[in-house]
C-alpha cells in the first residue's frame, strides 16, 4: 500500500465540508464518532484554516466508506464536494472572473476554468497528479488518486472530487452541466478519469 509522502498536503475543505456535511444525515453524535475514529476529532472544535496532512484526508474519507457503507458515504462526500465548490465560488474565485465565464462560450469558459483548477490542483490532489485532456473528448484526470489509495470498489468512488467538478461546471460553464466520473483507480483503472457534459 502507498505510503503518503509526509509533504503531500490537502486543502482543509476535503475536512471542514465533511464535518458540515455528517451531522444533517447521521446526526451530530454519530458524526463526533466518526471523526474520533478517524483520530481528528481536535478539528470538529477548531477547523482547520490551513493545508492539513494529505494522511489526515485518507483517514477521514476511509472512515466513512468502512463505517457508513458506499451508499451513505458517497452521498456524504457528493454533499460535501458540492459545499467546498459553493465555498470557491464565495471565497476563491473573483466575481469579475465569473462574470466572464459566465459569457463565454461554454467549450471557452470549460477551457478557462480547467487551466485555472489546473493552476490550483496541488492544493486538492495531495501527492497525486492532475491532467486534462481536450482529445478526443474533454477528460479530468487524476493520477495517483490519494482518495483512492487502498481502496477497492465496485463503482467509481471519487464523489466528493465529483460534485465539485460539476458545481463548478454547472455555475461557470453551462447550466446543464454534469461531470460523470468513467474510470476509477479504486475499481482497478490506470487514472480516475471524470467527463464533463453540457
Amino acid at each position: 500500500m502507498h505510503t503518503p509522502l509526509p509533504q503531500a498536503r490537502i486543502g482543509p475543505n476535503a475536512i471542514t465540508r465533511v464535518a458540515q456535511a455528517l451531522p444533517p444525515r447521521v446526526g451530530s453524535e454519530r458524526t463526533r464518532a466518526l471523526f474520533a475514529k478517524a483520530g481528528l476529532s481536535a478539528y470538529l472544535q477548531t477547523p482547520p484554516e490551513d493545508m492539513v496532512d494529505e494522511a489526515e484526508v485518507l483517514r477521514l474519507h476511509g472512515v466513512l466508506r468502512s463505517e457508513l457503507g458506499p451508499t451513505l458515504a458517497g452521498e456524504v462526500a457528493r454533499n460535501a464536494g458540492t459545499l467546498t465548490a459553493d465555498y470557491l465560488l464565495q471565497r476563491r474565485i473573483p466575481k469579475p472572473v465569473q462574470a466572464l465565464l459566465k459569457l463565454m462560450p461554454a467549450s471557452l469558459a470549460a477551457r478557462v476554468l480547467l487551466k485555472a483548477i489546473t493552476r490550483n490542483a496541488w492544493t486538492f490532489v495531495g501527492s497525486g497528479r492532475f491532467e486534462v485532456r481536450h482529445a478526443p473528448r474533454l477528460q479530468i484526470l487524476v493520477h495517483d488518486n490519494p482518495l483512492c489509495r487502498g481502496v477497492a470498489t465496485q463503482a467509481p468512488a471519487c464523489d466528493f472530487y465529483a460534485a465539485v467538478f460539476a458545481r463548478l461546471f454547472a455555475v461557470l460553464v453551462h447550466g446543464r452541466a454534469e461531470v460523470v466520473e468513467v474510470a476509477c483507480q479504486a475499481m482497478g483503472d490506470p487514472a480516475c478519469v471524470f467527463e464533463p457534459h453540457w
